[in-house]
């Protein structure tokens, strides 16, 4: 790996409390570290060479100061609402990547655009249901719809895949 491409690699950004906050990249990450608000918890990736120094590449890294922060919550998007369902049609079950958004109660019934309102749907289905009820057409999504749980596997879950040792720091919160 080039070292124009190791400065995009992600890195846990951890609070004081070892809270997972954010993944940013390796050159945020050294920024942060090189300025003395962060120190490096884990170097998974070797070390970065200058003229004149050499400097860890970080994996996680940890603030020096806490950060206050309101609990997260996970914006509401197809891309959410389709990851919170599995990729999966409420209505036929089908795994796909090419689903719609479907508003359970349609929006012209004074259906709301909400968590709570909005399922994924494949094509099929979606046109099926149309504008109707699915007490009218006997179409119930198999899973009630709710506002995901913003936990850190759901936030940084995706990233474990390719680093193994951020599992240490995600789970459990």
């Amino acid at each position: 790996m080039n070292k124009e491409d190791l400065l995009h690699e992600p890195v846990l950004l951890l609070n004081v409390n070892f809270e997972p906050l954010h993944v940013c990249n390796t050159k945020r990450a050294l920024a942060l570290v090189l300025a003395g608000k962060a120190e490096i918890i884990l170097n998974g990736r070797g070390y970065l060479h200058s003229s004149s120094a050499e400097f860890e590449i970080p994996s996680v890294i940890k603030l020096s100061t806490m950060i206050k922060r309101p609990r997260p919550r996970i914006s509401l998007s197809k891309r959410e609402i389709l990851r919170r369902d599995n990729y999966t049609c409420q209505y036929c079950g089908r795994k796909s990547r090419h689903l719609t958004i479907d508003h359970v109660v349609p929006r012209h019934m004074g259906g709301p655009h909400s968590w709570e309102n909005l399922v994924a749907a494949c094509p099929t289905c979606n046109r099926q249901k149309g504008g109707k009820l699915p007490e009218e057409i006997s179409m119930r999504p198999h899973h009630k719809p709710v506002e995901p749980t913003p936990t850190a596997v759901y936030r940084f879950g995706s990233h474990l895949e390719n680093h193994q040792e951020w599992a240490q720091f995600i789970e459990g919160w």
